[in-house]
């Protein structure tokens, strides 16, 4: 699988939330090589506090696949996933976690650890620093110009 490929795919949905005064993170679900779903945050606009784009991403999958379980997928997020996006990446039992920038915050566990620590029967592949540059770069500006 071309980890590059779908994370550039990512940062174009990160880009279309950082266009619209989104926080610019974008998620993809990938099965087979094949994209199954594509999502970015939407928690400004529609005024939700569950509206990541993993959670997005993962309802589409879903809808798509006419199931909860993906299993056997992989998700591509430009930001490392909250505990909240976490929960709902492991309970659909997607098979591997591929994300760009770490959250980067003094004493948070990270999703790797809380992954572990979860307690739930599910072993989730996690693979960190794709593309981890471009999606800091993305990230970091858009907090830099909120701050201005």
């Amino acid at each position: 699988m071309d980890y590059n490929f779908y994370m550039n795919e990512a940062l174009k949905l990160a880009k279309k939330a950082y266009k619209k005064d989104e926080v610019p993170v974008g998620a993809i679900i990938v099965k087979e090589n094949k994209i199954l779903a594509r999502a970015f945050n939407l928690r400004q606009s529609k005024r939700r506090a569950t509206y990541h784009a993993e959670i997005l991403a993962i309802n589409k999958a879903c809808k798509k696949l006419k199931d909860f379980r993906l299993n056997g997928a992989t998700i591509f997020v430009t930001l490392e996933p909250c505990a909240m996006c976490l929960g709902a990446i492991m309970n659909a039992r997607i098979e591997t976690l591929v994300f760009g920038a770490t959250a980067n915050k003094e004493n948070v566990i990270s999703c790797s650890e809380l992954a572990e620590r979860c307690g739930l029967n599910h072993n989730l592949k996690i693979i960190k620093d794709v593309q981890k540059e471009e999606c800091e770069k993305l990230i970091t500006s858009y907090f830099a110009e909120k701050r201005k």
